[in-house]
């Protein structure tokens, strides 16, 4: 029989919500409509201090154009887009004036530019105001050991803040993936917005990995062990990759860098009718005076692999099929080998990491045949490219591979991971014929390298022939017009 007493309870607390349901909404109606007014009130403020700087100018008509680029002292491909799509654009509109938001309160302007020339050999025909924002730590991925992804993402929504605070652009260019960055600088800053993403914050493949329970360098043992708490990262990943896709369909024009991240970015953004692919420039031109014949300057083979010293980027997998090569060198006669790590790094997590990869190496005991290059000027990283026969590049799902391109360039014989860009859109057949090898595991690397440095010289030159006359698309040249073109809207 039930309990009346119970009942009259259940009714009584159903009542007790109910009476508080229409006030709480009426309380957040009432928070929502005075944050929208106090953000239009922003943009009117941000778009009044703006008109007053420009009209208080010679060339008050002048658009400014930013990019926000946190880390444009770093060695890596993204900051050659970066210094490329400037050059590009200041040549086509010399009269606009140009912006970079970066967190690299350490160096200055000219530092910044000359690093540019060192690392990338760009010099750019006109200035650039940057902009140094204090709160990068904001972005950091070791600031969130947990929920990283939306920690950083929220981290750059306060670093965008800090950026539009101090100018506010006509055309701002996110060329680093931030974004969430993107929904502040259209409708606070009422700018017109781009993106350029080489990388998607999140991905299908990630939500994957998640929900097969796979470990990995973004799913830690930990969670893959306990069902409840991959099936709670998996929320979070979709709710996650919900916001995302919302944040990045603000854009007005959004580039990707391969078919790999075009995918995914249709996928997330669904903003098809203004996506498109723009490889990211590749120096081809600078690597065509290395002769394609091999010239060593020390016996036997040298392997190299460049790229920045990031998680991702899986150089523990190199050692560890470089020193399985090694035990095969015994029992195969293979002439002597030496491996060179070359890439940069960004801070001390990265440092971090590359003393862990040396410790690696000891314990596998292949140290002697195993060096470290960091952060090294252009010119080195071209000789070490000239004396190499195989390029080596290990990332699962790289969104596009800028050190591949350039490895093939060189005349090296690449060998890459059998996923994303490389196998997409790099390391494809040239007029029916191989350019270079790709590999997944520990075992089929080596096996591949070994392979490699078996062959008859003759047929590692007719390999070396075919990928540098598949590289030409990845110019300079052709980045700039591909950008361009792409970009044209903006300024319309």
């Amino acid at each position: 029989m039930a309990d009346p007493e119970g009942g009259l309870c259940l009714c009584k607390l159903l009542r007790f919500f109910g009476s508080l349901f229409f006030p709480g909404l009426i309380v957040s109606g009432t928070l929502c409509l005075c944050l929208v007014i106090f953000l239009w009130g922003v943009r009117l403020l941000l778009q009044r201090k703006k008109n007053s700087e420009t009209t208080n100018k010679p060339g008050k008509n002048q658009r400014v154009i930013a990019f926000f680029h946190p880390y444009c002292n770093a060695g890596g491909g993204g900051e050659r887009v970066l210094w490329c799509a400037l050059r590009a654009l200041q040549k086509k509109y010399p009269e606009a004036a140009y912006v970079v938001y970066t967190g690299d309160v350490n160096v200055s302007g000219d530092q910044i530019l000359e690093g540019a020339f060192q690392r990338f050999n760009i010099r750019l025909p006109r200035p650039v105001k940057f902009i140094f924002l204090k709160k990068r730590y904001l972005v950091e991925d070791s600031l969130y050991p947990h929920f990283t992804l939306l920690g950083q993402s929220l981290g750059s929504m306060f670093l965008g803040w800090e950026a539009l605070m101090q100018c506010v652009p006509d055309v701002y260019i996110d060329s680093m993936g931030y974004a969430f960055t993107l929904p502040l600088f259209k409708y606070i800053g009422a700018c017109r917005v781009a993106s350029y993403v080489h990388y998607p914050t999140i991905s299908t493949d990630m939500l994957s990995v998640v929900r097969n329970q796979n470990a990995g360098f973004n799913n830690s043992p930990f969670i893959t062990r306990n069902p409840f708490l991959s099936k709670v990262k998996l929320i979070y990943y979709y709710l996650f990759a919900f916001m995302y896709g919302f944040v990045g369909s603000c854009s007005d024009v959004v580039m990707v860098n391969s078919s790999w991240t075009l995918n995914h970015i249709l996928s997330l953004w669904k903003v098809g009718s203004c996506t498109s692919i723009v490889y990211p420039p590749c120096d081809v031109q600078t690597f065509l005076d290395i002769s394609l014949h091999e010239k060593k300057t020390t016996p036997g083979h040298l392997m190299v692999s460049v790229g920045q010293f990031r998680p991702e980027k899986n150089h523990p997998l190199q050692i560890r099929a470089f020193a399985k090569l090694l035990n095969k060198q015994v029992s195969q006669a293979l002439p002597s080998i030496k491996l060179v790590l070359i890439g940069g790094c960004r801070n001390k997590d990265d440092e971090l990491r590359v003393n862990r990869l040396r410790k690696l190496s000891e314990d596998l005991g292949v140290q002697d045949n195993v060096e470290f290059k960091i952060n090294i000027p252009f010119e080195e990283l071209k000789r070490y490219l000239s004396e190499a026969t195989i390029g080596l590049h290990t990332m699962w799902n790289e969104h596009f591979g800028i050190g591949v391109v350039e490895c093939m360039a060189a005349g090296t014989v690449i060998l890459a991971h059998n996923s994303g860009g490389p196998k997409l859109d790099i390391v494809v057949p040239h007029e029916g014929d191989i350019t270079g090898f790709l590999a997944e595991s520990e075992d089929t690397y080596a096996e591949k390298m070994a392979q490699i440095l078996s062959m008859p010289t003759e047929q590692r030159l007719q390999i070396r022939t075919r990928a540098r006359a598949s590289v030409h698309r990845f110019s300079d040249q052709e980045f700039e017009m591909a950008f361009l073109l792409s970009v044209e809207k903006l300024f319309m």
